[in-house]
Order: structure tokens, then sequence, then C-alpha cells
């Protein structure tokens, strides 16, 4: 602990460090205060009679990525949901389009050109988006004053806030400490924990033996999550690299023993976040274009989704395998095997017992696809138990015995639960954890190099490191 204590205050001795998490705090406050600012024309007191009915829904996931704000309609209330869609379709175009992919072998400057397009998109999706926001908010009559007016001024104001939260989080990116975006999704789960634990507290002070019970149940899974989450995340597979003795004029080099680590979970948290985001995206169609007639295909298709949220099977199963999808392909992005096979050999690596190039692209294919498999099942653990706790897993949703196992657990003591869940908010759900965890290993991670590289102890003293997710 003295260590800890240690390095914190060798952030504040480094000036080029402290001015980083000055700049990376000032931007947080920024975008807490947008968070207060309410968009002009919403009846308050009528959002929170609609919020009520929809607040354990898919929009409810969309409040988690906007911070609270979209359950106050906020001029933020979108946050960054829309640069993260924009990110999911930018990188799956580059799986299709050879131009796409060229920039994003050109470095630097390819890079910058994606990023650039990626801006251009959150835009245009922002303000499709927000123009469903303002149908949905007219509909519900959330509008003071309903009308083109509002839906007009709803847009642009809730389009302006996306456009300035991502520059925010670019600025992070580039003049603070950390990622910008992720760190703008991680204040916004911290500033609604104080709510989660004030709802503990109040199942605590209700003095119920089975509320008890079942505080200290969830208490107990939330830390066994954590420490299953730094573990995983912390995990690496150390591949073993020689490199042969050659001569670069007239020295010898080469000749040296190094380990190429694959992290188990090589994708971070960013394919939870890609599934989450995707299963949104219909909730926020059908809920802003409702059906007139019930009895309609449109209206079964909006009465299928508006039971399809955290607890129902089908919406478990869709989750699980968007999960397991983007794991896979975002790791293929991130790595590219034949690239690492090929700069391998052209700087004498290769690895024991196996031929340089196409047989090393070969074993390291192997070995990631191994490594992705449990990555992408750790995933799907983490962001699947604690949805299933909190939200319940209706079972009466089953086909052909749906009926016969709910009666049967809501008739035996100790099951109860399972079909509602232990009803509360989002804020102690599994994407929850993976993102507070995640983000924080990588901020202290990056806190952590800076002062290693000016010569000061790290948080776990000399000789340790603290493994974020690039690590």
């Amino acid at each position: 602990m003295e260590k800890f204590f240690a390095a914190v205050r060798n952030m504040f001795q480094v000036h080029d460090l402290r001015k980083r998490i000055f700049f990376t705090l000032a931007m947080l406050a920024i975008y807490r205060i947008g968070a207060h600012v309410t968009a002009p024309g919403i009846n308050k007191a009528r959002l929170e009679e609609v919020w009520a009915d929809v607040g354990n829904t898919l929009l409810g996931v969309l409040d988690l990525f906007s911070g609270g704000n979209f359950r106050t309609i906020s001029i933020f209330a979108l946050g960054v949901t829309p640069y993260i869609t924009a990110s999911i379709i930018l990188q799956l175009m580059t799986v299709v389009s050879p131009q796409l992919k060229k920039l994003q072998e050109e470095g630097e400057m390819g890079r910058q050109k994606l990023n650039q397009w990626t801006r251009y998109l959150t835009v245009a999706l922002g303000s499709i988006q927000t123009f469903f926001v303002a149908n949905w908010l007219q509909y519900n009559g959330v509008a003071n004053v309903p009308g083109t007016r509002f839906l007009l001024m709803t847009a642009l104001t809730l389009t302006t806030g996306t456009i300035f939260v991502m520059w925010l989080g670019e600025q992070i990116t580039e003049r603070g400490v950390g990622n910008g975006i992720s760190l703008l999704i991680f204040a916004g789960i911290v500033i609604g924990l104080p709510n989660g634990v004030t709802q503990v507290m109040n199942r605590l002070s209700s003095g119920d033996a089975l509320e008890t019970i079942g505080v200290i149940a969830l208490v107990a899974a939330i830390l066994a999550l954590i420490a299953f989450i730094v573990f995983i995340e912390s995990g690496r597979r150390k591949i073993a690299v020689s490199y042969a003795k050659r001569h670069v004029g007239r020295q010898m080099v080469g000749g040296q023993q190094t380990t190429m680590p694959l992290k188990v979970n090589m994708a971070g948290v960013i394919p939870v976040i890609f599934a989450s985001s995707v299963l949104s995206m219909p909730q926020s169609l059908f809920s802003a274009f409702p059906p007139s007639d019930p009895n309609s295909t449109w209206g079964s298709v909006y009465a299928f989704f508006q039971q399809f949220h955290g607890g129902d099977p089908y919406y478990e199963l869709v989750f699980v395998t968007l999960i397991i999808f983007f794991t896979f392909f975002y790791v293929s992005i991130v790595f590219n095997v034949e690239e690492v096979a090929d700069n391998l050999r052209k700087h004498g690596g290769f690895m024991p017992g196996i031929r340089p190039g196409r047989a090393t692209a070969e074993y390291l294919r192997t070995i990631l696809t191994r490594l992705t498999i449990v990555g992408a099942l750790y995933l799907a653990f983490v962001a699947l138990v604690p949805q299933i706790m909190l939200s319940g897993f209706r079972v009466q949703r089953l086909p052909f015995i749906g009926e016969s196992l709910y009666n049967f657990v809501t008739a035996t003591p100790g099951l109860s639960w399972i079909p509602e869940g232990m009803h509360y908010q989002f804020y102690f759900g599994g994407t929850s954890l993976l993102i507070l965890v995640g983000v924080a290993m990588d901020t202290v991670s990056q806190i952590e190099a800076q002062l290693v590289m000016r010569n000061y102890e790290g948080f776990l003293g000399a000789g340790n490191r603290l493994r974020g997710r690039r690590s």
C-alpha cells in the first residue's frame, strides 16, 4: 500500500504526466457538466414516467453507454454510441473494401484518414439516431410543444452534443491519459455507482432475510467476477522466439532468445460494446415508429422486440453470438498473423521447431484461434451471468418446455427469483464490470509506463508491472 501511495505522489511530480492527468479530469468534468443541461422543449415529469416503463429494456443499455444522459435527454443524450456504431461499420468495411484495407495498412497517414471518415459517418449516424429519438419523445408525449419545430430542434441539439462528445474523447486520447472514448463510458458508469450502492443499502435496511442473503450473494459474485476479470485480462501465452546471428557492418548482432506474449483476451471489452450497440439499434427504431395496428405484421414484430431485452432467451442467444463473432472479427483485424510472420522472417527471427514464413503464420493462427475461443467464451460468460442475476432469465419464453419450467422454478423456494431477477439497475452488470476493470487497468498501465520511463517506481514497485489490455 505504501508503494501505491508513493506512485500516486510520483504521478504529480512528473510535469508532463501531471499536465495530462489534469487535462483528462478537466475534459471529464466538462462531460459531466453537459449531462445536467437538458435539451430544450422536454417535459421532465412526463419523461420520468416514460422511463419508468422502458428503463429495463435495451434503452437502458443505451443509457449506460451515454453515462445516464439518455435518461434525462441531456444535450449529450446519445453519448459515444454513434461513434461506436461508425467504428463498427468502418471496421466491417475494411474486410470487403480493398480501398479501406489499403488505408488501414498505410500506417499513421492511413489511420488518420480512417479516423476522419469515422467522424463523418458519426455525424451522419448521429443525425439519423437523434431523429428517431425525437420522434420517440414526441410519440410518448415528452415534448412540451410537439411538431416539426420540436423534431428539428431536438435532432440538431443532440447531434451537436454527439459531435462535441466525440471531440472530447479524441482530445483525451491525444492530450490526456488513456483512451478517451473508453474513459467517457467509464466516467458515466462510475457516476451511477452511488445510486447502485444506495439500492443495496435500501435492500439491507428492509430487514428481510431473503433480501439480505440476495445482497450478500450479489456482492460475493461481483468480487469474484472482478478477480476473474483481472486474472484473465492479465493472462498471456508466451511464444518462444529466437533470432539468428548476423553481420551488420563489422559487428555480429542477434543470437538472442525472447518471447512473444499473446493476450488471452486480445479483443478487450470491444466485442461486448459492439454487441450491445448493435442490439440497441432495432430497439431505438421500433420505439420511434410504433405500429398503429397491433394485429398487423409490423405490430407482431414490434411486440416481439418489446420483450427482446436482457433476460429474454432469444436476446441472450443473439447477444452471445454477437460477442463471439465480434471477438474473432476484432482479433483478426488487430493481429495479422501473415504480417507478424513476415516481419519475424525479415528480422532473422524464428520459432524453435517451426519453419519461417507460411509455417510460422499457420502456427500463430492455431494458437491465436485457441486463445480467441477462450477469450470469446470468457467475454460471453462475464457479460451474461451478471445480467441473468440482475434481469432474470425468462424461462417461460423457451419453446416447448417454457411454461412447465416456469411453473417449476416459481413454485420452488430459492429459485423464484430466476424469471424476474434481483431488480437492480445496470450498474452491476457484466458489461459495466468489464468496462470498469478493463479501462481502469489500461489507464493505470499507461500511467505506470510513463513513471517507469522516467525512472520512477510503478504502482507495484520495482521489477513488477501492472498490465493493461494493450500491454
